[in-house]
């Protein structure tokens, strides 16, 4: 499960469908409608917020949105608690260096998958990425939850 910081219009057409599904079962975890990836650690964020299924709504809108405006038909009814984004004054806070981190690792995956996307973005700073507009980025290193990093 990945639940990217990155803005959803940077994903290409795979990220962006599997976004979409990782978030509804995200979702679900949050409820507690499901047995599994309960302790994953994806989802710390969304559970330190205060309102963690308003916040994962707000999330599941902002991919929504952008899965319309490429004409896609996601699912509205999906989502438990559709808001927009900048409905929320208290934005889930992500770190400079995890957005680094989350773009050197989406550049990665579209360097293979989607080398026209690669070619696009390769040069551009982690600084310049826009953030989901459920979170607001802050100062500071790698989320202390990544999996896989020292």
């Amino acid at each position: 499960m990945r639940l990217w910081s990155i803005n959803p219009g940077y994903l290409d057409r795979q990220g962006l469908v599997a976004l979409w599904r990782e978030s509804l079962l995200a979702q679900k975890v949050l409820q507690e409608k499901t047995k599994g990836y309960k302790n994953h650690p994806q989802l710390i964020r969304f559970r330190r917020h205060p309102h963690p299924i308003n916040i994962i709504g707000s999330y599941l809108y902002s991919i929504l949105l952008e899965a319309s405006y490429r004409g896609y038909n996601f699912d509205f009814h999906k989502i438990e608690a559709p808001t927009s984004p900048k409905y929320y004054l208290d934005p889930i806070l992500v770190t400079e260096g995890q957005v680094a981190f989350e773009w050197d690792h989406f550049l990665s995956k579209v360097k293979v998958r989607s080398p026209d996307l690669y070619e696009k973005y390769k040069n551009l700073s982690a600084l310049d990425i826009k953030v989901n507009e459920s979170f607001t980025r802050i100062l500071g290193g790698i989320e202390d939850w990544e999996k896989g990093v020292t």
